[in-house]
């Protein structure tokens, strides 16, 4: 959610206060925020800002003020109806791109201890989510039966927004939101409107798998540049291919290690984007669990020049079989988007619409909140009942964040007989070394823990795996 980092501006000139009151206003005036929306309370705020409840409301006495937000007792607080959203600029058109089509990359399903990518499903609210299915059937009306918008539902497309601008720092319209049926599909959208054949793409190394087989069935060149402590060397990436007309990275906790990407290289990498009018496509597939400090800000609220696409995700947020994710592009590129989702299609409307009111009611915001206090302890509870049984076999190595532990091991790519030994005997691991570009990469074993409820239970499983070893 919003950090104190991700409000303050650059010189760092203006109270926190004030910060807070001008990140609202602007959502307001944008239209991301409408008139009626409810917003937090200054106690849910304040919890999720990690600042006094006194900064909070005295930015929303600063509103109320000014006439931008009403207080109506236990209905809470909303944007004062009967204000007019300002006239956005109109976008310049982007250079005309030919279309591609390439074919989806496959994902493995289940469900077993570790398994990488799901989010805690027993903790998820079922029933809430059944009554709004419910509620929304009911009243499906014959219009809604016709082919969905190929962006996305408008409803879902603002909510989206609206909670990028307040969470994640990130100023965009709802037109710049575009829906998706998960990561893969909205990296397709950014390859198929923005790149040509034989194009080189960074890549971190290690990487996400589906990202490299991606752009190779795109016909790019992925370029693996390495990354150390600090996240991707960005120096190295220049050396290798400094005319690269794009990059793929995990800014908030790269993929599969886990750091996040400094600051100093956060501004290089911009830097290069805008110096070789390169995109850099943001990866935020689970930068909302950071358990050592605050959320960080997303690169893309960094992003000046319009060189950022932002992917997040839906699935791992709330749980897989949603397969709903959403891509912000630039303002200058949302109308060539518009055409490239009409032509590649969208997601189902009803689980948008179930979507929609599920952020619109302010449920999504809290589940965030409930999930990040249970994967902290939950990851505490996993690496110690791991530590516990397998001791020096396996090193676990505490991370900032994320979904997922990594356990070092020692033989080349030992890992990868470990990790099928372990799914010969119903559990789950992807081997570390598979996630290197070159045949050198280190092994280890990446090890979900959202679904592990307790230390007993790791330790429980942690023995089983030492018996494999």
């Amino acid at each position: 959610m919003i950090s104190p980092s991700s409000l303050a501006p650059a010189d760092g000139s203006h109270p926190l206060y004030r910060q807070v009151y001008e990140r609202f206003r602007a959502a307001i005036a944008q239209g991301t925020l409408k008139p009626g929306d409810r917003i937090p309370s200054a106690r849910a705020l304040a919890k999720e800002l990690g600042v006094a409840r006194g900064t909070v409301e005295a930015a929303y006495s600063l509103l109320a003020s000014e006439g931008y937000i009403q207080a109506r007792g236990q209905a809470g607080t909303v944007v004062s109806p009967g204000l007019q959203p300002q006239a956005a600029a109109a976008a310049p058109a982007p250079p005309a791109v030919p279309v591609r089509d390439e074919p989806a990359w496959p994902r493995a399903s289940g469900i077993l201890p570790f398994q990488l990518g799901l989010p805690a499903l027993d903790a998820f609210p079922r029933k809430l989510w059944a009554r709004l299915g419910a509620r929304e059937l009911r009243g499906l009306q014959a219009p809604e039966l016709a082919y969905p918008p190929s962006g996305g539902l408008p409803a879902l497309r603002s909510a989206t927004a609206a909670y990028l601008q307040v969470a994640r720092g990130i100023h965009c319209q709802p037109s710049q939101v575009f829906i998706t049926s998960g990561y893969n599909h909205s990296l397709r959208l950014v390859l198929q409107a923005l790149f040509e054949p034989g194009e080189q793409v960074w890549m971190e190394d290690p990487g996400y798998p589906p990202t490299r087989f991606l752009l190779e069935q795109a016909r790019l060149q992925p370029v693996p540049v390495t990354v150390d402590r600090d996240g991707l060397v960005v120096a190295a990436g220049i050396e290798r291919a400094p005319r690269a007309r794009g990059a793929v990275v995990t800014p908030a906790h790269q993929s599969p290690l886990c750091m996040s990407l400094s600051l100093p290289r956060r501004q290089a990498l911009l830097d290069w984007a805008e110096r070789g009018e390169a995109w850099i496509v943001e990866d935020d597939y689970d930068g909302e669990y950071r358990y050592v400090s605050r959320p960080l800000p997303a690169l893309k609220s960094l992003d000046r020049q319009g060189r950022v696409l932002y992917a997040g995700t839906f699935s791992k947020v709330l749980f897989p079989g949603l397969r709903l994710a959403y891509l912000v592009v630039p303002e200058a590129l949302a109308a060539r988007f518009e055409q490239v989702c009409w032509l590649a299609g969208g997601a189902p409307a009803l689980t948008q619409s179930i979507l929609g009111a599920f952020m619109a009611e302010g449920h999504f915001g809290r589940h965030i909140q409930r999930m990040r206090r249970l994967y902290a302890e939950r990851r505490d509870a996993a690496a110690a009942g791991l530590a516990a049984a397998l001791g020096a076999r396996l090193r676990i190595e505490p991370q900032p964040g994320g979904m997922h532990l990594v356990a070092r091991m020692e033989g080349q790519h030992a890992d990868r007989r470990l990790a099928a030994r372990m799914l010969e005997q119903g559990m789950f691991a992807e081997a570390l070394s598979r996630w290197f570009a070159g045949p050198g990469g280190q092994s280890g074993l990446l090890l979900g823990f959202t679904n592990i409820a307790s230390e007993a239970q790791a330790r429980e499983l942690g023995l089983r795996i030492r018996a494999l070893m």
